[in-house]
């Protein structure tokens, strides 16, 4: 009786693995058809970026690549806490091109980042964001996106923001 109750029970726990898998399992990319953007941001030298878009920006990246232009950062909320662990959510807007072709959009972002301190920004260990765009955004060569992403992860020992994403027109 007791071989027979943990075979049922190996093949029950074998039985909702497998349906999980089969209802968890990825699915179908949204980003088909999106067009992969690639390059790097770094702070925006003094000066470099006027836009009147930007005006209040808490600080201003200048991002290459696919992506060239000035990226606004309007932080809404930050938070320090006990081991370095620092969290930041907030806006931004893009103004700058994309395949040669001028236009402007905004995102939400969520930073996260492990900081030696964090109350004094030194001694960063790893730092990376997520930038979703906001539906109905974007202008000129950005207008009528249907869905676009940028992540980012820092690069520490360069001191540049390296991004990534994908943007579905």
């Amino acid at each position: 009786m007791k071989r027979r109750l943990t075979v049922s029970a190996i093949t029950a726990l074998t039985m909702i693995a497998f349906m999980s898998a089969v209802f968890a399992g990825s699915s179908a990319p949204r980003t088909q058809g999106a067009k992969q953007i690639a390059g790097v941001g770094s702070y925006a030298a003094l000066g470099a970026c006027t836009d009147p878009e930007g005006e209040g920006a808490s600080y201003v990246l200048t991002l290459t690549g696919s992506l060239s232009g000035c990226h606004y950062v309007f932080v809404e909320t930050s938070q320090c806490k006990a081991g370095g662990a620092y969290y930041e959510s907030g806006t931004e807007t893009f103004v700058g091109t994309y395949e040669g072709q001028p236009g402007t959009f905004s995102t939400t972002y969520v930073f996260t980042a492990k900081y030696l301190d964090c109350t004094s920004f030194t001694g960063e260990v790893a730092g990376r964001c997520e930038h979703p765009f906001t539906s109905g955004s974007g202008t000129g060569v950005f207008e009528g996106i249907k869905e676009a992403r940028l992540d980012m992860r820092d690069d520490v020992k360069e001191g540049n923001f390296p991004y990534k994403g994908h943007i579905l027109f």
